[in-house]
């Protein structure tokens, strides 16, 4: 065995056992590798020496530990481990990576090159070029398993195949083809070999399973303390993508758990969870998740919340503060799939759909995080304001609400009122112009009223539309009038001489915004009417006689 060069390094065992093992070393190694032309590592073989020591033992078990490992910490590598022995007996590992088709990364987002015999990292422009050479090739068209086309499930081929016959989202022309020819379509296959996007949705079980990133799903309920009560595996590969969606759904009750709500004389019964809802979570997670890297979905109830946490980040394009507005297809021939189908609306949509059916239901927006190697979304299981269930119910039948005015709507139905700024920062806009298009109809149709101007403007659901939906609402000061609130000033300070602004707030009421007390008192103190002194939160005012 020679020294390391392009294609080639070596790593000590002790990189993979013990306490001393460096998983993430070995990874960057990978990434690098798969940059670049790809290459061989070499595991249990010490700097200088050509062979590992002659009494080495590699554990049965190790290689796929290994396997597993690097794709659990990177993303777009697709690396294979196998068991070597050297002229003098020894065992070693050797590490096969192929060149990635894709942009490969350490799971937390660092890129490396191999340049002769080094590892070097890639920064700024040279990601930027990496990405724009990159050939286009993506997983769900590589037919590296090398499994022919007639070798696989018929049963789900045909179910597949009816299901898209059946949708009034295909075209004719498709509905005609032979089931053979759908798999060419929906890119199941390329020439004599199913891809890897066919082998998940028809293959047969055991190909599924060989690919190593096939979804496993878990399912585990906790208590209020966080101890586990149930738990449910969808992990023998026996269902596709597709099929999964139906089967967790079906297969969970807690998806079925209702609770009472009072209805004027009577009750009703409301879901814990709504199906669109947890759908769209499923398919979200399955659909957009990247299948060049390693490990499971975990779906967590909790007594107040539902989680869904899937490994890999977020599609590029996509933060947590765009993803109202961001459109990304990680896995487009997958999610053309699910579109036709009818398991999703398009790509990029869910999180829209979600938002009108929590607000509508009067639950809080769904919520989501971003970690190194997972993304995580949150969305409760109680109602915040019962009484929201019926005004935007009543204001949808009644007026044919578009999506966006419907979400704009419901963020306004569970708040006293809400600034521009603040609308903004709810609608994951950049700026107040961007209004528009999601307050749509909704000032016309005399649904929300606002006060003020620009960034101070503040929107609230219209009174007129609460007294006729005969929906109870409470009166507090907090969209009171600037005159109104001047003359509330002024009052107070009569009887409360050099107060702080903290003081008159309290006093006059907590529910009015502090920076609009702030307005009202810079106002007055520029007409002449009240004075100050002292700076920031050691200023008083007092009246001028």
């Amino acid at each position: 065995m020679s020294g390391e060069h392009q294609k080639f390094e070596k790593k000590s065992l002790r990189k993979v056992i013990g306490t001393s093992a460096d998983w993430q070393a070995l990874t960057d190694s990978c990434v690098a590798f798969a940059t670049a032309i790809g290459g061989t590592i070499h595991i249990g073989i010490e700097d200088g020496d050509g062979n590992p020591p002659s009494d080495q033992y590699i554990p049965a078990d190790l290689p796929a530990t290994v396997t597993r490992r690097v794709r659990e910490l990177s993303v777009n590598v697709a690396p294979e481990a196998v068991v070597r022995t050297a002229e003098n007996g020894g065992e070693y590992i050797e590490l096969h990576v192929p060149r990635s088709a894709s942009v490969p990364s350490t799971s937390g987002g660092k890129y490396y090159l191999r340049e002769g015999d080094r590892n070097r990292p890639m920064v700024g422009d040279d990601v930027l070029r990496l990405a724009k050479d990159r050939a286009t090739l993506s997983w769900e068209s590589l037919t590296s398993a090398r499994i022919p086309r007639g070798q696989l499930d018929t049963a789900k081929l045909t179910i597949f195949a009816g299901r898209i016959r059946a949708s009034d989202r295909v075209k004719d022309s498709v509905k005609e083809k032979s089931d053979d020819e759908i798999l060419d379509h929906y890119g199941f296959a390329d020439g004599e070999y199913l891809t890897n996007l066919g082998i998940m949705c028809v293959g047969r079980r055991q190909d599924r399973a060989a690919l190593g990133v096939a979804p496993v799903v878990q399912f585990i309920k906790y208590d209020e303390r966080d101890a586990k009560l149930n738990k449910l595996i969808w992990d023998d590969f026996s269902l596709s993508p597709i099929e999964l969606v139906d089967a967790i759904w079906n297969d969970v009750p807690d998806f079925r758990e209702t609770y009472e709500l009072p209805d004027g004389l009577f009750r009703k019964l409301v879901p814990a969870y709504d199906e669109k809802v947890v759908r769209e979570l499923l398919v979200n997670a399955l659909v957009h998740r990247p299948y060049t890297q390693r490990g499971d979905i975990f779906i967590k109830s909790y007594p107040d919340r539902l989680e869904v946490v899937n490994p890999g980040p977020l599609p590029l394009g996509v933060t947590p503060a765009t993803v109202l507005h961001a459109t990304a297809r990680r896995n487009e021939s997958l999610a053309r799939a699910f579109h036709d189908l009818k398991l999703m609306d398009r790509e990029g949509s869910g999180f829209d759909t979600m938002y009108e059916v929590l607000l509508a239901q009067g639950r809080g927006v769904p919520r989501l995080r971003e970690g190194q190697d997972r993304v995580e979304v949150t969305v409760g299981r109680r109602i915040l304001k019962p009484e929201v269930i019926d005004l935007l119910g009543k204001a949808a039948q009644s007026y044919q609400l578009k999506q966006r005015e419907m979400i704009c709507f419901g963020l306004l139905a569970q708040v006293e009122h809400l600034t521009a700024r603040e609308l903004v920062d709810g609608l994951m806009l950049e700026d107040v112009e961007q209004l528009r298009p999601w307050l749509g109809r909704l000032q016309d149709l005399g649904l929300v009223k606002s006060v003020g101007r620009t960034k101070a403007t503040r929107y609230f659901v219209a009174p007129d539309f609460l007294r006729d939906t005969k929906i109870p609402a409470t009166t507090s000061l907090g969209r009171i009038e600037q005159h109104r609130l001047e003359a509330l000033v002024v009052e107070d300070l009569k009887r409360y001489p050099r107060s702080k602004i903290g003081k008159i707030h309290s006093r006059i009421g907590g529910e009015i915004p502090r920076q609009k007390v702030k307005e009202a008192l810079d106002s007055l103190a520029g007409a002449g009417t009240v004075g100050r002194e002292g700076e920031r939160k050691a200023r008083v005012y007092w009246l001028i006689a």
